[in-house]
């Protein structure tokens, strides 16, 4: 049996990571967390399940258990303005991974973003210089990891877009908002756009993560694991939507920069740097994304028609 410190458990990704632990290993769990009460997985289940309350930023007070701990998966992070992210996801979190004992613990899953990395899951370089705060922060973050005495032991995680969410566990933010697609799809079907990505549900990621504890990759390989099912163009995400939705497209006009452009001047959206990038950049894809099936798992969610499924999407059909 090995003892697990978790940070960010009350988050989408975290409640679903801390059910599977508790539910499908006999492991001694460390949970930090800042507000129990955002906490709706059943901690009590078993008697090995700690709770720490405090955050990033008091974590300190920990430090003797922490050199006790055999692996450690850091999933919280703050999403605030740019002072805030940096103290948070940066300086505490370095301070943080150094409390632990080299000798002892076994494995970091760390998470970062997919968003820092290019299509040759190599650093981007306009992810640090016109990132948001937190995409900023992340790609500071994992450039000093490298250089830390426990660099061998780290295993970073790069999640692409995240879907989850249900009863009794938080929405992602793209789940969260994802009734908005809906909802404009009428719009959203009569355009082309030039694009493509990956997503991944929350649940998934959990398995992945549960296997990595399990079976840790030796220091010989390298550890950085980027998370997503198979990549999609925007046009064939928007063709499977409006399938599901009984929707019909007759013809599509194409959406460039100028056009684009005059939506944001009509809406009066905001732009920031990273948005503009984007939007030029449009193919956020990676090598070698996995899955639970890339472990021999069983995928939770794959396509686009799980997505609206376990979004509580009806599907539609003729009547």
């Amino acid at each position: 049996m090995k003892r697990i410190f978790l940070t960010g458990a009350s988050g989408c990704i975290g409640h679903y990571m801390t059910e599977a632990l508790i539910e499908e290993t006999a492991h001694e769990l460390f949970l930090l967390v800042r507000n129990p009460q955002k906490l709706q997985v059943d901690y009590k289940a078993r008697p090995n399940i700690h709770l720490l309350i405090g955050d990033l930023e008091s974590v300190g007070q920990f430090k003797e258990l922490l050199k006790t701990i055999n692996i450690a998966i850091l999933a919280a992070t703050s999403w605030g303005g740019i002072k805030e992210s940096y103290e948070i996801n940066v300086v505490r979190m370095l301070e943080l991974i150094n409390l632990f004992d080299i000798e002892i613990c076994e494995q970091i899953i760390y998470f970062s973003t997919a968003s820092i990395l290019n299509k040759n899951n190599n650093l981007l370089a306009a992810a640090g210089k016109l990132g948001t705060n937190y995409i900023s922060t992340k790609h500071t973050c994992y450039t000093k990891l490298l250089y830390l005495p426990i660099a061998k032991k780290i295993t970073t995680i790069f999640p692409t877009l995240v879907f989850g969410g249900e009863e009794n566990k938080p929405f992602s933010h793209l789940s969260g908002g994802f009734s908005d697609v809906v909802k404009w799809i009428d719009l959203i079907r009569w355009f082309k756009a030039d694009g493509s990505f990956h997503y991944i549900h929350a649940k998934d990621i959990a398995q992945v993560i549960k296997y990595l504890v399990d079976h840790p990759p030796s220091e010989s390989k390298i550890k950085q694991l980027v998370l997503g099912n198979k990549a999609i163009t925007v046009d064939e995400a928007i063709t499977q939507i409006c399938a599901y939705l009984n929707k019909k497209i007759y013809f599509r006009i194409p959406l460039n920069i100028a056009l684009i452009n005059l939506f944001t001047a009509i809406f009066q959206l905001k732009m920031e740097d990273w948005d503009r990038f984007s939007i030029n950049y449009r193919h956020f894809v990676y090598k070698a994304p996995v899955t639970p099936a890339t472990f021999g798992l069983k995928n939770y969610c794959t396509t686009v028609d799980d997505i609206l499924r376990l979004n509580g999407i009806p599907k539609k059909t003729n009547t």
